[in-house]
């Protein structure tokens, strides 16, 4: 199996570096890169073109929009979903007008990585403080720089809601118990619009879960993968027999 993990907003493939080891006896990890495009729908096109035949989709926050756009585009490719700290909400108007003053600004103005407190708000309040933790997603940001800033800033998140019973694929769906930034009740309307998911809280981390509580979402996933694994396997054998 493939797992292709799709990262969230301003994030590159160091998000997922605590959860390298755990995840990868189940094969290959292959890293979606959503810096070139501003919408949903260019971005899943450009995975797809990137993608093997099939594999798992891991999708973290803004990375959760684009695997279920992946899905919606190529389901017979998609063997299994994971859904981490993302939502089926629409933006918000506060959101569109921010992303109409990025639009607005020059293409020259330097960019330093996310803010501060943009990064504080996204951690467990008891991570606000912790430089090393705020420097390691700043850099995130500074790495993919100042184009996919723009690029990631215009991406539209229509509420798909309605589009959810189309997902048939095994879903888990994965909330943070201090998440400031996508709500409990966010997850939970994934959980409940896409039929046969699974539903797991990490107690202990805020937005940021793959890099505030690795082994904790670890400990959920790999547990999930092994099912998935085996139902894979279950289906090889039939066919086989057939």
């Amino acid at each position: 199996m493939t797992i292709l993990l799709v990262p969230g907003y301003m994030a590159d493939d160091t998000l997922w570096a605590d959860l390298r080891a755990p995840l990868s006896p189940f094969g290959p990890l292959v890293h979606a890169d959503l810096r070139h495009d501003a919408s949903l729908e260019a971005m899943a096109a450009r995975v797809l073109r990137d993608a093997p035949p099939s594999f798992i989709l891991v999708g973290f926050s803004m990375g959760g929009y684009v695997t279920r756009e992946i899905v919606r585009q190529a389901p017979s490719r998609v063997e299994a979903l994971a859904l981490i700290a993302s939502s089926t909400r629409p933006d918000t108007d506060a959101v569109r007008q921010g992303k109409r003053a990025v639009a607005r600004s020059a293409p020259s103005v330097s960019f330093a990585g996310l803010s501060r407190t943009a990064i504080a708000t996204s951690l467990h309040p008891e991570n606000a403080g912790d430089d090393a933790l705020i420097e390691r997603v700043r850099q995130m940001g500074v790495r993919l720089g100042a184009e996919a800033f723009r690029n990631q800033s215009m991406v539209e998140r229509p509420g798909d809601l309605h589009l959810l019973e189309q997902i048939r694929c095994p879903t888990l769906i994965v909330a943070a118990q201090y998440d400031r930034l996508r709500s409990l009740e966010e997850s939970q309307e994934l959980h409940a619009g896409i039929a046969g998911s699974t539903f797991a809280i990490i107690e202990d981390s805020g937005h940021m879960i793959p890099i505030e509580a690795p082994q904790a979402l670890a400990d959920v996933l790999v547990p999930w993968l092994e099912s998935v694994s085996a139902l894979r396997a279950g289906r090889t054998a039939t066919l086989r027999r057939a």
